[in-house]
């Protein structure tokens, strides 16, 4: 008796989220980037509206505006995120932090797979708080598919970096490990 063994073909969704509001950000062009390269069956959407969301209120929690219900919707409906956020003051932007707070209570991200990028070498303390603050919320960290990737100098727009072939090759390598931690269990 043969059984034929089906391969998991169906799209992974990851949900990318940038942690700047700043028009030339790097994390944003890295974001826009990875849904450039995003290898089949992959698909990265980019979330662009982190600087709509009403600042965190928890008397709003059950009854949210329309830009967090987006936002809640958008993170559920996602198999995995990719966050890529920058370092101010040794933390992590305000706009990060609101979006993560509302994000506290949503049942849509508990367990939610999680891969965090850091486009600054030097940006290291607000990459670990980022980190805690995910494994505070009970986000599932991804840590072969997290990395540090130097976007600096020639490489901060979003041409650039595809145009690199190793980046976009490290690019394709963090979005595949998110997927292999789908197909394992891992996500």
């Amino acid at each position: 008796m043969s059984h034929k063994v089906e391969r998991n073909t169906e799209a992974m969704k990851i949900l990318a989220i940038s942690g700047s509001l700043r028009a030339a950000s790097i994390n944003s062009a890295f974001c826009r980037a990875a849904a450039r390269l995003a290898p089949a069956p992959v698909q990265v959407q980019v979330f662009a509206g982190l600087g709509e969301l009403a600042l965190f209120n928890p008397d709003l929690e059950l009854c949210p505006p329309l830009s967090v219900r987006e936002f809640q919707v958008a993170v559920g409906q996602a198999n995995a995120l990719l966050i890529a956020s920058p370092e101010y003051a040794h933390g992590i932007s305000g706009a990060m932090k609101n979006a993560l707070d509302w994000l506290v209570s949503d049942q849509g991200f508990v367990g939610k797979p999680v891969a965090i990028v850091n486009t600054s070498p030097r940006a290291h303390i607000a990459q670990a708080a980022l980190a805690e603050i995910l494994r505070t919320m009970s986000a599932h960290l991804l840590q072969e598919a997290s990395q540090t990737l130097p976007l600096l100098g020639a490489l901060v727009t979003e041409e650039a970096i595809c145009a690199s072939p190793e980046i976009s090759l490290r690019i394709q390598g963090i979005l595949l490990a998110m997927a292999a931690a789908r197909r394992t269990g891992g996500a």
